[in-house]
């Protein structure tokens, strides 16, 4: 089985199951997504609690500016923001509830520590223009895992699968198809 995962805390089936995880990959991600001591390639605490703040004030608007912040930066930002927003609510409206854990998720995990417990060959994927999760984070997870390389996508943003889709595909299946 081949594993690819968006969010570092996906790791646990890598660590818990190192069986029936041959290959991991990581994109735009990061081990701790708000800054603490020791950690400063991050977001600060007081910014996510604001945006937490903003989500139960106006959820329409806060998930704007989130769409807003996957993309800035990106060569083609003004195309992707349009798609992306249009796909968001192609369902109807997001839960504001779920969008609640997740921060609650990105505020509270730390996985520096058991970075170096996964042993699985790992890609780690980040995009140059990355603003969400910066580009220390990602070459601080390829430093410490111990059989991992990074890739970063020029003109990306946090989002290189959507506005580099066919390089993004290209490091992808290489690294899925090396043995």
């Amino acid at each position: 089985m081949r594993l690819v995962a968006g969010r570092a805390g996906r790791h646990a089936l890598a660590q818990l199951h190192p069986a029936q995880v041959q290959k991991l990959v990581l994109v735009a991600t990061t081990p701790c997504f708000v800054q603490q001591d020791g950690w400063s390639c991050a977001m600060a605490a007081e910014t996510l609690q604001e945006f937490a703040a903003s989500l139960l004030q106006n959820h329409a608007l806060t998930l704007k500016r989130f769409l807003a912040l996957q993309l800035r930066g990106s060569e083609n930002e003004r195309e992707l923001l349009l798609d992306l927003r249009a796909r968001l609510y192609a369902n109807g409206e997001p839960d504001v509830r779920a969008l609640q854990g997740g921060l609650d998720i990105l505020r509270d995990t730390d996985l520096r520590k058991q970075l170096a417990q996964i042993t699985q060959a790992t890609l780690v994927i980040a995009g140059e223009r990355d603003t969400l999760t910066p580009m220390a984070a990602s070459e601080y997870i390829a430093q410490t895992l111990p059989d991992a390389r990074l890739q970063v996508i020029q003109g990306a943003a946090h989002a290189p699968f959507l506005s580099h889709p066919q390089i993004f595909m290209q490091h992808l299946t290489s690294f899925l198809g090396q043995r």
